[in-house]
């Protein structure tokens, strides 16, 4: 592990030591998934079909190019489980908590790295933190793990050691937000069972919340009045998410044959919600997505644009990132010099950030899809939610990924990849060196509009 700090110690960043660390999990799964021991014909899969699943898993995205349940051995499923693993609770963390297990100490550089990747808003006690975060993280999954277990066990039939797995195996992939199924349809068998749909949503929630506001609600859930900003705007969001993605599939796929129509009321609600839940970042599916109205497509994309919880297992823009940009609109609206959430003030470093964060999301997806449409036959929107599902680390998909092209799968990698280290941070870390500025230059008004 000092051997491993001391590689990594040559990088000036953080940010660049996150992602090359992921990017090295990337490549020895890639190398482990490339095996004849990792499929079930027992004949190595190619490199791009490796590299795809490696880089789903590790970025907890979900998207896959072939039957996870089928194409992959036991021991390709377990890889794929552990990449998950490693992949949602973060890198730098389970380094720290090694480096922590075996000396004792805590470099400077080994903190500022596991703190911008647990997203920790001050440095405190970062050996706490991490060891909150790691006990959380396994305690949900157990918790998920065993209800989803005693389920199919009791309720399906499954023997005691194949349920144990397939409850391990969906407690992980929910919570990581990952949406890795070992069904050729994903959960649609289970579209009507609660005891499956609402506990991996639950799993999919608390995972996408993120860290630092669960652990402040854990301590003042009591007192609302002392919550943070960031957990007022993430709780608020993603109320308001849920309920305004569970209503409109409701009313737009109420009727629809291939989806919601042939289901009863209660069947119709908890399929609306799980869908409204899923493009947080999970990736799950209780109904043939290609089979819904464009219109639910849409709305889709863009709860996959937004994502999750800042610091969670969740990809997207984040919901703090759109609760930011919409009080920055408001103050500018009413004509205000300031943006004021509350009896708090916002940064100008944190619109800076949530500005340039959403203009850099944008781009990218629209470069890409543009990219990806010459590069396959598809039409235009069922390239764009492909391209949304990816960068969103979504991995809920309409066909697009299975059919591409060899460099079309490659394009959608490198896309899972920036959707998972998100854009600001790879930008900082393809920078060379910070560059302050000394001076101040006069200031001069544009027109706007």
């Amino acid at each position: 592990m000092r051997l491993f700090w001391a590689i990594v110690g040559h990088f000036h960043q953080p940010a660049q030591v996150i992602t090359t660390v992921f990017g090295v999990a990337v490549l020895l799964g890639t190398a482990l998934l490339s095996t004849p021991l990792a499929t079930a014909s027992g004949e190595p899969s190619g490199w791009v079909t490796a590299l795809f699943t490696a880089t789903s898993a590790v970025c907890v995205n979900g998207l896959t190019i072939v039957d996870t349940a089928t194409h992959w051995s036991a021991f390709g499923e377990v890889v794929i489980a552990v990449l998950i693993q490693v992949g949602g609770l973060g890198i730098m963390t389970l380094a720290t908590v090694f480096t922590l297990l075996v000396s004792r100490r805590l470099g400077l550089r080994a903190r500022l790295s596991a703190q911008a990747e647990t997203r920790v808003l001050n440095g405190g006690d970062l050996r706490r933190v991490v060891g909150k975060v790691v006990v959380f993280n396994l305690v949900c999954e157990a918790v998920a793990g065993t209800v989803l277990s005693l389920r199919f066990m009791l309720g399906y039939g499954e023997p005691v050691a194949h349920g144990l797995y397939l409850g391990l195996f969906h407690a992980v992939s929910a919570f990581n937000n990952a949406g890795f199924a070992l069904w050729p349809d994903s959960l649609v068998r289970f579209a009507a069972d609660p005891w499956i749909c609402l506990t991996i949503a639950t799993a999919v929630i608390v995972g996408g919340l993120g860290y630092p506001v669960v652990f402040e609600l854990r301590r003042s859930w009591r007192h609302p009045g002392r919550w943070s900003l960031l957990t007022r705007i993430t709780l608020a969001v993603t109320a308001v998410l849920l309920a305004g993605g569970t209503l409109i599939f409701l009313v737009t796929e109420w009727t629809n044959p291939h989806t919601l129509g042939p289901m009863d009321e209660q069947g119709k609600l908890l399929t609306a919600f799980f869908t409204a839940v899923m493009p947080r970042s999970a990736g799950f599916n209780t109904i043939d997505i290609a089979q819904m109205h464009p219109s639910s497509w849409l709305v889709t994309e863009l709860l996959m644009f937004i994502g999750g919880g800042s610091a969670g297992t969740a990809g997207g823009i984040k919901v703090t990132t759109l609760g930011l940009l919409a009080f920055i609109v408001w103050a500018e609206l009413r004509g205000e010099s300031r943006v004021n959430i509350g009896h708090r003030r916002l940064t100008e470093a944190a619109q800076r950030q949530a500005v340039s964060l959403t203009m850099l999301s944008v781009g990218l997806v629209a470069l890409s899809t543009y990219v990806l449409l010459v590069l396959t036959p598809h039409s235009l929107d069922h390239v764009l939610f492909e391209v949304v599902s990816a960068f969103g680390t979504a991995g809920l998909s309409v066909g697009v990924s299975t059919t591409a092209s060899p460099a079309a799968r490659v394009l959608i990698t490198l896309l899972m990849f920036v959707g998972r280290i998100g854009p600001l941070t790879l930008g900082s870390a393809l920078a060379l060196k910070e560059r302050g500025r000394r001076y101040e230059l006069p200031e001069e008004d544009v027109i706007v509009g």
